[in-house]
């Protein structure tokens, strides 16, 4: 190789590692967001009901703030180059998307759409070809939602809120279901969705339990 060519390589090198550098900052700002938010969200499993809509407003704006690394971040990636660096951040994108649907849940018992999440999270549709949240890092953060919740379920009834399993159980039930009409074909994600199952399991036991002894008000006149 000539002088000329070994010099365009190494500004080609030396660009690149820069970039990386620089996302790589932006993807850290992103995971002490996501570390914050699911630090304070491990506090529902101890927290009475009536005081989750106070916990539940400390988190959400600290989601809201994430817009503004998303933006950096989609500012810093090439056109086209959304596929080379995805899985720099996919990691903090899924766990965004396990708050939000988390928060959504406990205000509503409704699931946030991937488009919801998307615009929660500043994601714009100019930068298609830099930054989105794709169908599979939304599904990942879903099943991590279910995975929360089982664990929710068996605390709610512990801290004596025996209506929140049936909740859970029939939220979860209707996620499985859909689950289950999609065709699948990435690996770790199909391996995750097959947990989901141990997690229903879970979660009907302890409806179970609530059922048989009448404790939720619901089942006492059953």
């Amino acid at each position: 190789m000539d002088s000329e060519n070994l010099e365009n390589i190494n500004q080609m090198l030396e660009q690149d590692a820069e970039l990386r550098e620089k996302i790589k900052d932006q993807v850290t700002e992103f995971d002490k967001k996501t570390r914050v938010m699911t630090g304070l969200l491990n506090k529902i499993h101890s927290t009475p009901t009536n005081q989750l809509p106070a916990l539940l407003d400390s988190v959400q704006p600290v989601l809201y703030s994430c817009s503004d690394v998303t933006a950096e971040i989609a500012d810093l990636v090439p056109a086209n180059q959304f596929w080379r660096w995805k899985d720099t951040w996919c990691n903090s994108l899924r766990n965004a998307v396990f708050v939000a649907t988390l928060i959504e849940f406990l205000r509503s018992e409704s699931l946030m759409t991937i488009q919801q999440v998307s615009d929660i999270l500043g994601i714009q549709p100019s930068w298609k070809d830099r930054f989105v949240l794709t169908a599979e890092d939304y599904l990942h953060g879903v099943i991590s939602l279910v995975n929360e919740l089982s664990r929710l379920a068996v605390n709610a009834v512990t801290m004596g809120d025996f209506e929140q399993p049936i909740k859970i159980s029939n939220f979860v039930k209707d996620i499985f279901a859909g689950f289950s009409m999609l065709n699948l074909k990435n690996d770790t994600l199909r391996r995750r969705y097959d947990s989901l199952k141990y997690d229903m399991k879970k979660i009907e036991e302890v409806v179970y339990d609530v059922s048989l002894r009448k404790l939720a008000p619901s089942t006492r006149d059953a």
